[in-house]
């Protein structure tokens, strides 16, 4: 069984790595971001790219942020709820390609219509772009982008989120740096 819909926030700055990492070769594709495309569409029945422009190389369903000039996690989950008439979408980063499907099903397990989001909790502590997000985040994010708060944790807070405990750390590394990045490629020869 299929989830219904996925979206994969890779829109970010990327500084640590010096480079777009979406843009980045992964696990025998020409990008990071189409290898978890690619990965997600056996497990989701719609996948969407959740990006600043189309700056990729294989055809997918786009949403565009709605604002070009702030960086921001938030402004992904605007866009998502402003573009697409859902009321639930998992979302996840681009650079955290190790979640499995069992993470995934974990997440959905215990996800129900009274939390607004839920997300999964690593020993690195809790990971807001692995989760599921309702409709009900829209007005909050909104309100928190005009106030000027971007962390995501300060969303998680000020909703009925539930967090997941998963006791692992490596399915949630998360490729930020040149360093990391070059030994996860070792994973896959």
């Amino acid at each position: 069984m299929k989830f219904d819909t996925a979206v994969i926030f890779a829109g970010g700055k990327s500084s640590r790595m010096k480079q777009d990492k979406a843009l980045l070769p992964f696990g025998g594709y020409n990008t990071l971001t189409e290898y978890q495309y690619q990965r997600l569409s056996k497990i989701f029945n719609r996948v969407y790219i959740s990006a600043k422009s189309n700056k990729f190389d294989f055809n997918a369903d786009m949403i565009f942020d709605k604002n070009t000039q702030i960086f921001s996690p938030l402004i992904g989950i605007i866009s998502i709820f402003e573009t697409l008439d859902l009321d639930e979408v998992f979302i996840i980063s681009v650079d955290i390609p190790f979640i499995s499907e069992e993470i995934i099903q974990k997440l959905y397990k215990n996800s129900s219509i009274e939390h607004d989001i839920v997300v999964a909790k690593s020993k690195n502590g809790i990971e807001p772009l692995c989760g599921i997000y309702r409709r009900d985040v829209l007005e909050v994010a909104k309100a928190n982008l005009e106030n000027n708060i971007h962390k995501l944790k300060a969303l998680l807070n000020s909703l009925n989120t539930k967090v997941v405990d998963f006791n692992l750390k490596d399915e949630f590394l998360n490729l930020n740096t040149p360093q990391i990045y070059n030994s996860s490629l070792n994973l896959f020869r």
